[in-house]
Order: structure tokens, then C-alpha cells, then sequence
């Protein structure tokens, strides 16, 4: 029997006495991500002994590792080859893992132009809560008939099955990348910003900070693709808006800042404050947020804002109406020190419209996995 079998029937021998006992198991990685979703205080299972890049086929774009390999390990792997994860998923510490990355489906700024992680995933092995081990999708994208299983894991928090490995496609590094930045008031951001997203246009990211009371802020747009396409967009747009350009190495920083989170911006999170996190359509355009004092950031040309607020129920239900009276949803994000933990942080599918065949689907499926509720934390609702 190989090493990487014993860890497996280890994680199996977990699942079986958690469902024998009816006590829940929490997946972890590296712990990076402890804070996102709702708190439980259930024991751990811990991916990290499961590591290790299985399979890289640069010709082919596709990387295949176990759950609990670093994040940083498979990026420095591609890095080599000159390819990259596209939609830039954040770390938010040193020991992130691969399968804590597609568990918490996160993605940073070229997730407007890339896709999500769920884009991205084309197979996965797993154990479900019965402890079979099963295997989804492949390693090249068109290879699924039926239900494309391996896509529900991106954003499942760990509540559906064990991730024991998976497969996802990468992207070559762009040639020529850019980044522009000026000065303009939050209408006039989302306003360029949506004409520039319906033009053939090299424009890979963008991100708008600044005041909530519709003074100028700081509008950063980011070029990435062939050369010739990025040197011929650079002069033009940023005539369009008085932009200029960031030196590469600050511009690096900026983004990979924006991506965990470390601006100014997100910092200070006070104790009663909550960083709420709002999911919007194309073209939705400023929202008045009640309680909010300090500056928003826009991403994805206006489609993900993050605001901070007040962290109390009512700041909260508040919130959720704005985000759904425009076609979209709002969470929180993370908490401050002295918001309440047993809060939910997630929108309820229950309280969106349209979404009562989404919640038997969910239902039907979780049933379908884990018929024992080995991995129902309700870490996510």
C-alpha cells in the first residue's frame, strides 16, 4: 500500500467515525481562510499531509495536486513555466493550500476578465461522507457528460465532500502588461469602465477607491495581452481619463495588496465594524450605503465592492435589500473583534428571489454526498 493510500483511508477512517457518531468534521489547510464563512467549533481535519503537485503538463495548461499542497508551491511551479493561475486567487497568509483556495472559491482582480475558479476546475477526486472515494471531470476541458460535479466544489466551503485532489486549467503569462491610474469621481469610474469593458480592449482589471460621498477618488486600470494590443490601448485610454502610468514593481504591489487584501483600505477594521462584501451586475451604478464613513473599493469594473459598516443586524439586513433591489447579493466578509460570531454571514438562498429551485437543488445534492452530515458545519448556509 503506497503512503498517499494509508492518508487516504486515514481521512476515511475520520469521515466513517464522524458519521458513526454524528459529529461533524471541519476541513482545514493551512488555516488562512479560518475567518470566511460561519464559525464552527467542530473538529478539524487537516488536508496538509495530503500535498504534493501530482501531474504539470505545461504544453497541455493543466496542474494537478493534492488538496493540501501550498498554494505558493504550485504558482512557483508555474511561475517556471511561465504560466499563471488567471483569476489570481488570494492567499491571506503564508500556508494556504490548493484545495483551501477552491474550497473558499476566491478570486482576486483578473477575475473579471479570466473567470472564476469554477472556470477553471476540470476534475477532482473526493471522498464523500459514506467514505467512497470518487473521481469527477478529467484533465482537459471537454470531457464531461452529464452533471459536471467537480464544479461544485469552487466556493463549497468544505460542506459538500473531502477534496482530495483536482485538476485545473492555467493560462499563459500575458506578453505585455500595464498599469494605468488617475483620478475620478465613483460615477464617472463605473461609467468609463463599462464603455472600456464593452470595447476590444486589453483591459484585465481595474480598481476604484475612494470616498462614499461621491468626491474623486483613485481609479487603477490594469492592461494585460499581446504587445502590440497593450501598447496601442495605453495612449488612448489613459487620454481618455488623464491617467498615467505605475512603474511595473509598484504596480505589482498594488495588485498583489488589492488581492490580500493589505490596502490601507481594508486595514483598521475596527471592533463593531463588519468588511462587507457585495456581488453586483454589470453597470449597476453608486449605491447609498447607510452608516458608512470610511472609503469603498470598487473591483471588477464596480461588480465587487467591498464597504466597511457598521456590524450589526440591522446595518446588515440594510445592506442585503440594497445589493438584492439591484440584482445582486451582499455578505459579510469578515467580522471585527466585536461583532457578534454566531451572526450569519452568508445571504440565504431562501432570501433571494428566484432562488427556491436553487436551495432543493443544494438540499438534494448535499443529501446525495453526505447523507450522514459529516461535513455540515453550515459553515456555509
Amino acid at each position: 500500500m503506497t503512503n498517499s493510500n494509508v492518508k487516504i483511508d486515514l481521512f476515511r477512517e475520520q469521515i466513517l467515525n464522524a458519521a458513526k457518531h454524528k459529529k461533524p468534521l471541519s476541513i482545514e489547510g493551512g488555516g488562512t481562510k479560518y475567518w470566511y464563512g460561519n464559525a464552527n467549533t467542530f473538529t478539524k481535519l487537516d488536508t496538509r499531509t495530503y500535498s504534493g503537485i501530482l501531474e504539470y503538463q505545461p504544453e497541455e495548461l493543466v496542474i494537478t495536486a493534492c488538496a493540501g499542497t501550498p498554494l505558493k508551491e504550485i504558482e512557483a511551479a508555474l511561475t517556471e513555466k511561465n504560466q499563471v493561475l488567471a483569476f489570481e486567487p488570494p492567499h491571506f497568509g503564508e500556508n494556504a493550500t490548493f484545495g483551501g483556495a477552491i474550497a473558499a472559491g476566491l478570486a482576486g482582480p483578473g477575475r473579471i476578465t479570466a473567470g472564476n475558479f469554477r472556470d477553471f476546475v476540470l476534475g477532482a477526486r473526493i471522498l464523500d461522507g459514506k467514505g467512497q472515494d470518487l473521481t469527477f471531470g478529467g484533465k482537459v476541458m471537454k470531457n464531461v457528460a452529464g452533471y459536471d460535479v467537480s464544479r461544485l466544489l469552487p466556493g463549497s466551503m468544505g460542506t459538500l465532500s473531502l477534496l482530495l485532489e483536482a485538476s485545473v486549467k492555467v493560462l499563459p503569462k500575458p506578453a505585455a502588461t500595464r498599469t494605468l491610474r488617475c483620478h475620478l469621481s465613483q460615477e464617472k469610474a463605473l461609467k468609463v469602465l463599462n464603455e472600456w469593458a464593452g470595447q476590444p480592449l486589453p483591459l484585465s482589471a481595474s480598481c476604484w477607491i475612494g470616498p462614499s460621498a461621491g468626491q474623486d477618488g483613485e481609479l487603477t486600470f490594469r492592461l494585460a495581452g499581446a504587445t502590440a494590443a497593450v501598447k496601442a490601448a495605453a495612449p488612448l485610454m489613459s487620454s481618455l481619463v488623464n491617467a498615467f502610468e505605475l512603474d511595473p514593481q509598484i504596480a505589482e504591489i498594488f495588485w498583489n495588496d488589492l488581492r490580500e487584501q493589505n490596502l490601507s483600505s481594508f486595514a483598521n477594521l475596527s471592533g463593531n465594524q463588519t468588511l462587507y462584501r457585495l456581488a453586483l451586475p454589470a453597470a449597476c451604478g453608486i449605491l447609498t450605503i447607510p452608516n458608512t464613513n470610511d472609503e469603498i473599493i470598487l473591483e471588477w469594473h464596480g461588480q465587487q465592492r467591498w464597504i466597511k459598516a457598521p456590524g450589526d443586524e440591522a446595518t446588515f439586513e440594510a445592506i442585503k435589500e440594497i445589493a438584492t433591489a439591484h440584482g445582486g447579493h451582499a455578505t459579510r466578509f469578515k467580522q471585527g473583534s466585536n461583532v457578534d460570531p454566531s451572526y450569519q454571514r452568508f445571504t440565504l438562498l431562501s432570501e433571494q428571489a428566484h432562488s427556491k429551485a436553487l436551495e432543493l437543488v443544494q438540499e438534494r445534492l448535499r443529501s446525495a454526498f453526505d447523507p450522514a452530515g459529516v461535513f455540515a458545519t453550515k459553515r456555509l448556509p
